[in-house]
């Protein structure tokens, strides 16, 4: 990969106001490996998963977005499966409804930064997704 992520500064002030100072508090957690993000209305997988909090995300795009759009996403985060059929722990698919920030070039062809906002995580999602975030080493 070319560039790294972009920092919260290198956005300018329009991105910062839109998800809030608390928004952009929150622990964010890189993520190792390769994650993709699949749009789930296409089954298309639109990018890659840079870093991850409660609220938002961060995408390394492969495909071209919509600014200001809603989209309904899902990811798998790597943790321990849970024997006998129950809930992933530290880990697991989690399907989340977002809105498009902001996004910018990522000096590679065809690439993008995107920083999403989430909008809708049901319960069980929002559990797994803490779960995976306490689990950082």
């Amino acid at each position: 990969m070319s560039a790294s992520p972009p920092r919260p500064a290198d956005r300018g002030a329009g991105a910062g106001a839109a998800t809030g100072s608390d928004a952009r508090r929150r622990r964010r957690r890189p993520v190792s490996g390769i994650v993709e993000v699949i749009d789930s209305m296409s089954e298309r997988v639109i990018g890659q998963l840079g870093n991850v909090s409660e609220t938002g995300m961060l995408l390394l795009a492969s495909t071209p977005l919509v600014e200001d759009a809603l989209y309904q996403v899902r990811f798998k985060l790597a943790g321990s499966q849970s024997s006998g059929g129950a809930a992933p722990t530290g880990g697991g698919q989690v399907e989340v409804g977002v809105h498009l920030l902001w996004q910018e070039d990522a000096g590679a062809a065809g690439k993008s930064w995107a920083g999403f906002r989430f909008i809708n995580l049901p319960e069980p999602g929002r559990q797994r997704l803490r779960d995976w975030l306490a689990s950082s080493p």
